[in-house]
């Protein structure tokens, strides 16, 4: 039985998820794989009423930033979707998609757009977790990052986006961990790097048997990385083999900062554009030492300590107690405990009588989750508080709903916002806003 072929589709643009958008009898159609400007053949996947989700199988004219993509896993792999973009391009898109934000959820316009923050695009990643599965059809343990649209692990043996030692790790982790007893029962293995040191942090369902415990202080000596366990939840990781291996931190070195961390709690993936990232909120924020300044989501301390750096009284609020504890540390330990107090509370579910407890601030730092700051922004004074607020974001849709409300209910401008490109060759968006009474 033979089938009519679907008609090429011209791609009109990119959606905040990078699939080209393209419109067929009056329904959009979202492809994987398409580029603006182009005319591509699809095979929809997904099909609901108002819209598809579909594939381009053939690219009949294709766009001038279009790029042959440098892994031979992509479009297998779920870890990158826009490696077939031209790098400026994808952080030209990402731009967009702020603005649209900004536009058509928020209400709002910067007075003027900053230019991107941008770093090396491959290699870039210091944190990652990657899946293990033993899957006896396709060979033995498989060691990566999952399939697009599935819970398989991609049969993948290296990654251009980990750093190059770790890339070359990924085969060899398929031979280490086929060779333990517990092959079946170590379902992660989560990558955290250091300025000094790489942590490999295994996830393991069960103990280790003796003869495991020799084959993991080997591996870990054979390529001069530490290995930690975790049995439970994050918090009970703990170091296993070299014990006296370097420290794990990164250095924000325009601040004379050094900050440890545990492999399992949070800090940013890429470190190169986080610095660039703390460097132009400092001079957004423009500290001073007659200031009291908050640090809303301050995590381990990451902009809080710059903060005190430049002289101002800073508290910093969040709501893991480990990672305030982390940051209590970090403060002592570069000479800053003087200049911070930390504290843990629930932001989400902030009042204006609980931030009116908090007492007066001059300017505001907020980092928060993708799920926005919402009820904090709700919560500030009218009138009479914070004159400035810098605004880090790792989800534009929520950064323009909060924008909304600052702007439009609490009487700020929106003077200046742009992106940061911390993922490359994903659709993942970070950005940075400045707001001004």
């Amino acid at each position: 039985m033979s089938t009519t072929p679907t008609p090429p589709l011209y791609i009109e643009s990119l959606d905040h998820e990078g699939r080209g958008v393209a419109h067929l009898d009056g329904k959009a159609i979202f492809v994987d794989g398409a580029l603006p400007g182009e005319l591509v053949r699809h095979s929809s996947y997904r099909k609901k009423p108002n819209y598809e989700q579909a594939q381009a199988t053939e690219i009949l004219k294709a766009s001038p930033n279009r790029v042959v993509p440098r892994c031979r896993w992509f479009g297998i792999c779920g870890g990158c979707s826009h490696q077939h973009l031209h790098e400026s391009a994808q952080v030209a898109a990402k731009q967009r998609v702020l603005e649209d934000c900004f536009a058509h959820i928020g209400k709002v316009e910067p007075e003027t757009l900053l230019s991107p923050i941008h770093g090396p695009a491959w290699g870039y990643r210091t944190r990652a977790r990657l899946s293990v599965r033993n899957v006896i059809k396709k060979g033995g343990v498989l060691v990566g990052f999952h399939e697009k649209r599935s819970s398989y692990v991609a049969d993948m043996t290296s990654c251009e986006v980990l750093p190059p030692h770790v890339s070359a790790l990924l085969p060899l982790f398929r031979e280490f961990v086929t060779e333990l007893s517990i092959r079946d029962r170590l379902p992660q293995i989560e990558l955290a790097m250091g300025d000094a040191v790489t942590v490999l942090v295994l996830r393991i369902l069960e103990p280790l048997s003796a003869e495991d415990e020799i084959k993991v202080r080997a591996f870990a000596d054979a390529h001069s990385v530490q290995i930690w366990l975790q049995p439970k939840g994050p918090d009970t990781a703990y170091p296993f083999h070299p014990l006296d291996a370097p420290e794990l931190s990164y250095s924000l070195p325009e601040f004379n900062l050094t900050m440890p961390f545990r492999p399992t709690e949070f800090t940013q993936v890429n470190h190169g554009i986080n610095r660039m990232l703390v460097r132009r909120a400092m001079r957004m924020l423009a500290p001073q030492p007659d200031e009291r300044i908050a640090d809303f989501f301050c995590g381990l301390g990451n902009f809080t300590l710059p903060i005190a750096r430049r002289g101002a009284q800073v508290l910093g609020i969040e709501g893991s107690a480990g990672l305030v504890q982390r940051a209590v540390e970090n403060a002592t330990r570069n000479g800053l405990a003087e200049k911070t107090e930390f504290r843990v509370a629930d932001l989400f579910q902030m009042t204006p009588e609980a931030y009116a407890a908090l007492g007066h601030f001059d300017k505001l730092l907020i980092d928060p989750p993708r799920d926005g700051a919402m009820e904090l922004v709700k919560s500030l004074p009218d009138q009479g508080g914070p004159v400035r607020i810098v605004y880090i974001s790792c989800n534009p849709s929520t950064l323009a709903r909060d924008a909304e409300v600052l702007v439009h209910l609490k009487g700020f401008t929106l003077k200046t916002a742009g992106v940061a490109n911390m993922f490359p060759h994903t659709a993942h968006v970070e950005s940075i806003a400045l707001f001004e009474r």
